[in-house]
């Protein structure tokens, strides 16, 4: 097991490792759409990119519906493995709506013997999320 601080620099330097691996600016949470971001996650367990909803109900609903609409264009055309979750609980409890691609296989951010098959999963699956959201982002803010 790892302490507090050495788990926290091993993901920092993850971080950092992947950001010099794959330079460029990503979308993220600047999506110009309230509660709407996109995600990369990696801890000791799995790794998933995901495009949450974290919005208030009413909102959440309505990029569902609309991110409904576009699901057979974004797996037929961009990513074929994205899991659609309109209730997804955070380890924390809260709800969130939830599109996302887990790896699937068993990595961990504590094993660097993983991490760059975690960042090619990672820059691949993100570059089609974008591409998917850069295409259709008008008709979802609409």
């Amino acid at each position: 097991m790892f302490s507090k601080e050495e788990s926290r620099k091993i993901k920092q330097l993850f971080w950092t490792s992947f950001g010099k691996s794959f330079p460029r600016k990503w979308t993220l949470y600047n999506t110009k759409i309230k509660g709407l971001s996109f995600k990369f996650h990696f801890d000791n367990k799995s790794a998933l990119v995901a495009l949450d909803l974290e919005d208030d109900l009413e909102n959440r609903i309505t990029y569902w519906e609309k991110l409904q609409s576009l699901k057979s264009i974004l797996q037929n055309e961009y990513l074929p493995d994205a899991i659609f979750k309109e209730e997804y609980f955070l380890d924390n409890g809260k709800e969130i709506s939830r599109i996302y691609i887990p790896l699937e296989k068993k990595v961990s951010i504590h094993n660097k013997n993983t991490w760059q098959e975690v960042m090619v999963f990672f820059n691949e699956n993100m570059q089609q999320f974008e591409s998917f959201f850069e295409e259709y982002q008008d008709f979802i803010k609409g």
